[in-house]
């Protein structure tokens, strides 16, 4: 077939789907997701959801949107705006027309447009009739009416019908990116493989909005788009979301360690994919536990570590708030614990589906008395799996709590992993101590404490919240004593620093005039915005941080030897002020809280404002 004028290459394409909750646009960008992972294409994506759990249908507050940026090329970000903005009814557009490049296409289901859902959505005329949409290009045609088309042979009624639309959808969309279709619906046969109607109806959807890209082509002005592979090292891949890998990041980290993994959670956004994922792996030697709350969940996985076990909990800010107390206690009670923090938009119930990255003071100093803990930040779903790692190692060799932030973008985000091989990794297995005499708080050159399990002959021993004796581990209250252990538990976690890398740089170096420093998810926007800065003939580097706490030994030199330090943060200047406090330079802030990751755009302007 001789393809169509508006048929090109591009190096890469960002797509963003969008229409109601019930409409499957989360569904949709996965199976999008996975289709072009299996044509080679490198991604980002970013995943968009109501805050409320079913909002009602076609308000603005249940627009859910599902984005992904995929290329020839390296792909850090889900990307700033879409060229593609496929609105599934009025209030999808609504929310999401403002994000769309000058001169996007649209793809509207023209079939939603009615008068009751463009009330809804608060449009006083339908806009795929008159002039405001006269900046983009729009291809509208009633999708419903083409679904139930599709599907009528199968006998299924309207409502059932309906839900097939969003297979009809990623039909056409396939065809527009010349993507294989078997796989999906090799994925639909599994999926409803008790209910083989509904494959079949779905399949049958599919097919058609791939065949009606082939027929409307030239009266719609639907074009197609050739996206190549991306050059990447031989080897195994998968696609893989930030709560995927930092969970078999745990995993394979307990397995370094040699102990078995528990994990004690409480559901919450964005946090329980964490729980999701690690129930489905009791075969490596997992155990999870859905507690009644916050606070047991937090208590049960310290119980596990007391036990000899690794302990592990996770949630999010308004969660980690409630963990509090107990974070002090395993503090006090020197016990390995990770807590994972996946950090959504606050304060209180704030934005539980958005992401932010303002709980780093909390993370810090989020406790009573002076409660130190190392604090790892992971960049992406991929830095998940390895910062699980280390996360892992430094709970045990420190016998300490370790906290690791990562954040609703990271956590429901995907990418392309190469799977590690696992012989890459040093293992580090725990001993525990079988000693004659009971010290629980002898320790090591690493200041760690022995880590003796409850039930050993002869070594029992009290462990808890009061403080105790440096030598014998007796409750003590005395001054010297309480000054004396204060001072070895702040000093063994700032000991941590011996054992971690020194600070890189992921663009440029010490010679370079201006330093962009970020931490956590910012890295892709960051290194995308620095990378076009270099080119453009700026001589300005990016540093990111994953020890946010000790931090690397010679962060401090780096950053004094630059004349200008920006930090970019989705807070009001968290790190800025951490950086500012501990080693006295002038970093300028560059703040966003809007519940959305940075754009690339937004930290070049800022970068050239300085």
């Amino acid at each position: 077939m001789k393809e169509s004028p508006a048929a090109r290459e591009r190096e890469a394409v960002t797509v963003r789907f969008a229409g109601d909750s019930g409409d499957g646009m989360q569904l949709t960008g996965g199976q999008f997701t996975l289709s072009t992972a299996l044509a080679g294409s490198d991604l980002a994506t970013f995943p968009d959801f109501p805050a409320e759990i079913r909002a009602p249908q076609g308000t603005t507050f249940g627009v859910s949107a599902f984005q992904i940026n995929f290329g020839s090329d390296a792909i850090e970000t889900a990307g700033d705006a879409p060229d593609i903005l496929v609105a599934m009814n009025p209030a999808g557009l609504k929310v999401n027309l403002e994000a769309l490049k000058p001169g996007g296409l649209i793809i509207a289901d023209a079939g939603e447009f009615g008068a009751r859902n463009l009330k809804k959505a608060g449009y006083e005329a339908n806009p795929l009739e008159d002039d405001s949409l006269k900046d983009y290009q729009l291809v509208a045609f009633d999708i419903s009416a083409l679904t139930l088309e599709s599907v009528k042979e199968f006998g299924l009624g309207n409502k059932e019908a309906l839900r097939s639309k969003n297979m009809w959808t990623l039909g056409l969309v396939l065809w527009m990116f010349d993507r294989d279709r078997q796989p999906i619906i090799d994925w639909l046969n599994t999926k409803f493989a008790k209910k083989p109607e509904l494959a079949l109806s779905n399949a049958a959807a599919l097919n058609a909005g791939h065949a009606y890209g082939e027929t409307a082509e030239m009266q719609q002005g639907l074009g197609r788009y050739h996206v190549g592979a991306a050059e990447v090292e031989p080897g195994l891949y998968r696609t893989v979301t930030g709560g995927e890998s930092l969970s078999l990041g745990l995993v394979a980290g307990a397995s370094l360690v040699d102990l078995p993994l528990f994990f004690g959670s409480y559901p919450i956004t964005p946090a329980s994919p964490l729980l999701h994922t690690l129930a489905r792996l009791k075969e490596f030697g997992v155990t999870t536990f859905q507690a009644e709350d916050e606070i047991a969940a937090i208590c049960a996985a310290i119980g596990a570590s007391y036990a000899g076990q690794l302990g592990v909990t996770s949630s999010s800010g308004p969660g980690i708030a409630l963990k509090g107390e107990a974070m002090g206690l395993a503090v006090m009670t020197e016990l390995p614990l990770i807590i994972v923090n996946s950090q959504r938009g606050g304060p209180s119930t704030g934005l539980p589906t958005k992401t932010e990255q303002s709980d780093l003071y909390q993370a810090l100093y989020g406790r009573n008395g002076d409660a130190p803990m190392p604090i790892l930040a992971t960049r992406s779903p991929v830095d998940c799996f390895e910062v699980a790692i280390e996360a892992c190692r430094i709970a045990t060799q420190y016998m300490t709590p370790v906290m690791i932030l990562t954040d609703g973008y990271i956590a429901n985000a995907a990418e392309p992993w190469a799977v590690p091989e696992m012989s890459d990794f040093t293992a580090h297995p725990v001993t525990h101590y079988e000693g004659e005499t009971v010290s629980p708080y002898k320790r090591d050159e690493k200041l760690a404490r022995v880590w003796i399990r409850p039930g050993t002959p002869g070594l029992m021993h009290r462990i808890g919240g009061i403080e105790k004796n440096y030598e014998t581990g007796n409750i003590d209250y005395g001054a010297d004593n309480h000054q004396k252990m204060t001072d070895t538990r702040q000093n063994k976690v700032l000991g941590v620093a011996d054992s971690i890398p020194d600070q890189g740089f992921e663009l440029g170096g010490p010679d370079d005039d201006m330093v962009v420093v970020g931490w956590g998810s910012t890295f892709g926007p960051i290194h995308q915005a620095v990378k076009k800065t270099r080119k453009a003939g700026r001589n300005v580097a990016h540093l990111h941080i994953r020890h946010i706490w000790p931090m690397p030994k010679n962060l401090g030199p780096l950053l004094k030897g630059f004349e200008k330090i920006l930090v970019p943060e989705m807070n009001t200047g968290q790190l800025k002020t951490v950086l500012r406090d501990q080693f006295l330079v002038d970093a300028k802030p560059l703040n966003k809280v809007s519940g959305q990751p940075f754009k690339i755009a937004e930290i070049e302007a800022a970068i050239g404002g300085i």
